[in-house]
């Protein structure tokens, strides 16, 4: 059997220099809606303290090669189309895309992430952040359905 995956993430970036996708499965009683896991997903709240020092440690280190420090509002919903939230954020350095997908059928949450480069700013913030992406994802992801598995999302 062959199947075809697709995702908004691949949407404007079908080439993209980085892509992975993390899955987990959908919680008993936990909540469909793809914008609610989004907003779980990148809440402070929901990443590790060890991610948090891993973002701290980013944002104290990108300026010296020119990159934005950017704001929580980096990680907002920008649009929803069926079972999955796209969040957009480009930048001088790269282009990225995440989009958070909800298979009911399936009974997955899956969030597939495709990164643009640009030049030498990009390829020197992302090679150490392509070592860590995998596991940061999946921690905040893990974390995020413990959350809304309880019913404690963020709204």
């Amino acid at each position: 059997m062959t199947g075809v995956f697709t995702s908004l993430a691949l949407a404007d970036l079908p080439r993209p220099d980085y892509a992975d996708v993390v899955l987990v499965p959908l919680p008993d009683g936990a909540p469909t809606d793809p914008a609610v896991w989004a907003r779980e997903i990148f809440a402070v709240r929901s990443a590790p303290p060890w991610v948090r020092v891993a973002f701290a440690v980013r944002q104290s280190v990108v300026a010296l090669i020119g990159v934005s420090r950017g704001d929580q509002g980096v990680f907002d919903v920008d649009r929803v189309e069926g079972e999955e939230a796209l969040i957009v954020a480009d930048d001088r350095h790269l282009d990225f895309r995440a989009a958070v997908g909800v298979d009911v059928g399936a009974r997955l949450v899956r969030v597939t992430t495709a990164v643009r480069l640009h030049g030498w700013r990009g390829r020197g913030y992302f090679g150490p952040v392509r070592l860590a992406h995998g596991p940061v994802v999946h921690a905040m992801l893990t974390r995020a359905a413990r959350g809304l598995a309880g019913g404690d999302a963020v709204r």
